[in-house]
């Protein structure tokens, strides 16, 4: 591939990218408006209520919107042409602030898991009608929220974080509009901490799958679906090639494959057109489009042999 052919694949991919965060983006910014207006309303009624699960609610919509305005920061961010030392930009920014978002979670998890049991042990007086009120109005505006964040780009682990945020909210919302159900039937007020621990399991799980994802990308695992052995197979089976070692798979953001690799061909071919079919095979069947590969050809272990002269 030439380095004119290069440069034009990079500005198409940097400008497909530049539309699909301006869309995620506007996504986003509606999601947060939704989630801004009710958790107020939300922290009133669970101060009112002395609900924990209204208020563990209400402190989950808080990181709701947090993750949300991170999101649309990090979207921002990755924009940014590379320059300078940030050679690939800011783009890892994405990675930066879904792990960010699997932290609160894990920490908001754990400060409801303590205070639900606590409230199990020695449950307050609730007022149920108030509790269910609120949770059936919360239960259509984070429907309608997540929805407006599925419609981004969920391949973005950062928007995917955004997105597991409302989710388990809008769980919370459900448990919640049940335990307040049982409540106004005349049940336990134990029915609002029970409430808090299924919304901190829950939020445990995105959690962890979060900061699982998000490592994987520090720690440049090879992204899921792609097979580096494989690969490997694949540019080797290639005419022509004798040896690949070297490989390298990762992701630079989530949707942003990089690979790298040293071949080696029969002394007889093209460098540069291997190079450039390689390349190709590596777009069109594994979707890796940002690739540098090294391809020298085969040392040939020929010797210089003298022939004697001739006796006079």
């Amino acid at each position: 591939m030439s380095s004119d052919q290069a440069h034009s694949h990079d500005h198409s991919h940097q400008h497909s990218h530049g539309v699909a965060a301006d869309a995620s983006g506007g996504y986003l910014k509606l999601a947060l408006a939704l989630i801004l207006a009710f958790m107020a309303g939300e922290v009133v009624a669970g101060v009112i209520a002395s609900s924990l699960a209204l208020l563990s609610d209400a402190a989950h919509m808080l990181t709701d919107a947090a993750a949300l305005g991170l999101a649309l920061v990090a979207l921002r961010l990755a924009k940014r042409p590379p320059g300078g030392s940030f050679t690939y930009g800011l783009k890892r920014a994405e990675i930066l602030s879904a792990q960010a978002n699997g932290i609160t979670l894990l920490v908001l998890a754990a400060l409801i898991l303590f205070e639900g049991v606590r409230r199990l042990i020695d449950p307050p007086d609730v007022e149920g009608g108030l509790v269910l009120a609120v949770a059936l109005v919360g239960i259509p505006v984070n429907i309608a929220a997540a929805w407006f964040v599925s419609r981004a780009n969920r391949r973005s682990l950062n928007v995917e974080g955004a997105f597991q945020h409302i989710l388990t909210d809008l769980f919370a919302f459900i448990a919640t509009a049940i335990a307040g159900l049982v409540m106004v039937l005349g049940g336990s007020t134990r029915a609002d901490g029970v409430a808090s621990l299924l919304v901190a399991g829950l939020m445990f799980h995105a959690a962890i799958g979060l900061l699982r994802e998000s490592g994987r990308v520090f720690m440049e695992a090879s992204p899921r679906g792609l097979d580096p052995p494989k690969i490997g197979q694949a540019l080797a089976a290639a005419p022509g090639v004798v040896e690949v070692h070297d490989l390298h798979v990762w992701e630079v953001t989530s949707g942003m494959p990089a690979l790298s690799a040293h071949v080696i061909v029969a002394p007889e071919t093209d460098c540069h057109a291997t190079r450039w079919r390689l390349a190709r095979l590596l777009d069109e069947r594994f979707g890796i489009d940002h690739t540098t590969l090294q391809v020298e050809h085969e040392a040939t272990d020929e010797l210089l042999h003298l022939e004697p002269s001739p006796k006079p």
